[in-house]
């Protein structure tokens, strides 16, 4: 049985999952609508008010998005 899950993410959603691999300087991400829908798809989770990626959310960043491969193609 496999857990994988294909996540059709936009670009802003990718860099937001991205931009959670080190801390936010002020604090607040830029675009909180994004980490809302994040956190929707269970990717994020929101810790004391500042986001935190979580195991799913590291798999999808690690596995990558089939939209994103075939825009570099």
């Amino acid at each position: 049985m496999s857990n994988d899950f294909d996540f059709d993410l936009s670009p802003d959603q990718w860099e937001a999952l991205k931009a959670l691999r080190k801390p936010v300087s002020n604090g607040r991400p830029s675009k909180a609508y994004v980490v809302e829908s994040l956190v929707a798809l269970g990717l994020v989770v929101v810790d004391d008010g500042a986001p935190a990626m979580t195991p799913a959310g590291r798999k999808a960043l690690v596995r990558g998005s089939c939209r994103l491969l075939d825009l570099a193609a």
